[in-house]
């Protein structure tokens, strides 16, 4: 459920057809997503999920996979 939640916001951010991303996919590689598309991408995650991924934690997001992983360890707290 996650992935699904997470595909739309980065459709949303992005401004790009989600249907092929999965787990693997990398945020700079393989969508082209630069440092502030990421940050947004994390706000709105915060924003919908009413949680707050540290920074540091931020910082090490590097595929779609490690996002809804940050995600899953946040609202499980």
């Amino acid at each position: 459920m996650e992935l699904e939640k997470l595909k739309e916001i980065i459709g949303r951010v992005l401004n790009r057809n989600t249907d092929t991303v999965t787990e693997k996919t990398t945020f700079a590689d393989d969508l082209g997503a630069d440092s502030l598309d990421l940050f947004r991408i994390v706000l709105e995650i915060e924003e919908i999920y009413d949680i707050e991924i540290d920074s540091e934690t931020a910082e090490q997001i590097a595929t779609v996979g490690d996002a809804v992983q940050a995600l899953r360890r946040e609202t499980m707290r």
